[in-house]
């Protein structure tokens, strides 16, 4: 059994540990490292590329006049017209009968009109001499005349049946290239039903399609460069002519027609080509896609403010590029803008700015 002197030094040995643990300080936490930027405004002006087609200035919907089944047809997609080229033919039987049904209208009322001729000279020339009366003469007088009339009535409706039998030939109206077909020989189709497409020769257009929010700032240069899209260095230039007033319903585009100035040996007729203009300039702040976060939904980057203390402020995005934002509002310049090293940041704690050297920072952004 232990004596008292025993429980003393056991007590004293217990203390001298306490006062050696009292003696030691707990480490201080190591602070978050970032890298940073400062944020320069500067002029941007955005591109945009977009791509369409050469199309012809005027484009037509050729149709008969007429209605009937196709007998004949002699061209197709791609070819070159002339003006007055006949391009398709109807069945013409049914108003060649018209015709010659008109034509022997025609015929009965010219010997009419002779016969009646005949009278009125013969009621001319015994009226004087007392061996008629004058309502004899009235009457050869009156039956001339409707009789020249129903000829005048007679031919008008030939001249109606050949120009409807005319219509059984569908001509072209100016030289050009048909671009589409929409009927066969053999079938039957009404008055101004499209049959053909032609692209009328003369000035072209590049046609675009694009979204409305690109043109909510027009370009800063009127002159457009428009390429072939295979071959770049085939390329002209051209000015706006026509921007549609209304979305269209089912791609949700407007659509733009640039004037071509020259059409270059190479881009022709349906050649897909590319276009670049470029928006007014304006002040913003570029940066690296990896500073930018969000706070709740909006847009958001980490600031580094006098104290070293890191804060959250929400930015507007003007455009999202490869690699990098552009930040359109939000911050005025000469923020320090957190760039790498933000993931596990929160509102007012300090962090450790790492120094911007030319390696590469540990989230792989050139700072």
């Amino acid at each position: 059994m232990a004596g008292p002197r025993s429980k003393v030094l056991v007590g004293l040995g217990l203390c001298a540990l306490l006062a050696g643990c009292g003696d030691e300080t707990p480490e201080e936490k190591a602070l978050p490292r970032v890298f940073v930027q400062a944020a320069v405004p500067t002029e941007y002006a955005a591109s945009v590329t977009l791509t369409g087609d050469v199309q012809a200035r005027v484009q037509t919907d050729l149709s008969f006049r007429v209605a009937g089944k196709i007998v004949e047809r002699k061209v197709d997609v791609g070819d070159r017209v002339s003006a007055r080229q006949v391009l398709a033919r109807l069945d013409p039987q049914d108003l060649q009968t018209r015709v010659d049904s008109a034509q022997a209208q025609v015929a009965a009322e010219q010997a009419r009109v002779k016969q009646s001729a005949a009278a009125f000279v013969r009621q001319q020339k015994l009226l004087p001499k007392g061996y008629t009366s004058q309502s004899e003469y009235d009457t050869a007088q009156a039956q001339l005349r409707s009789s020249q009339s129903a000829l005048t009535a007679a031919q008008a409706q030939l001249a109606n049946a050949r120009e409807q039998l005319s219509y059984t030939a569908l001509v072209a109206e100016a030289p050009g290239i048909i671009t589409a077909r929409q009927a066969e020989v053999g079938q039957v189709v009404q008055a101004t039903e499209p049959i053909f497409s032609l692209a009328q020769d003369g000035e072209r257009d590049a046609v675009f399609n694009i979204y409305e929010s690109l043109l909510r700032e027009p370009p800063s240069d009127p002159a457009i460069v428009i390429s072939l899209l295979d071959n770049p260095a085939i390329k002209t230039t051209g000015t706006v002519r026509e921007i549609t007033p209304a979305v269209s319903a089912e791609t949700g585009t407007v659509q733009v027609k640039v004037t071509l100035d020259d059409l270059p040996e190479g881009m022709r007729l349906g050649s897909v080509v590319s276009a670049t203009a470029k928006s007014a300039g304006k002040t913003a702040v570029e940066l690296p896609w990896s500073a930018l976060t969000k706070n709740l939904h909006d847009p958001a980057v980490w600031l580094v403010d006098d104290a070293g203390k890191a804060q959250l402020h929400n930015v507007t995005v003007g455009r999202y590029l490869t690699g990098k934002v552009i930040i359109s509002d939000g911050l005025k310049g000469g923020e320090t803008v957190v760039i790498a090293g933000g993931q596990l940041l929160h509102p007012g704690v300090r962090v450790e700015i790492a120094e911007n050297t030319h390696e590469k920072s540990p989230t792989g952004v050139q700072p």
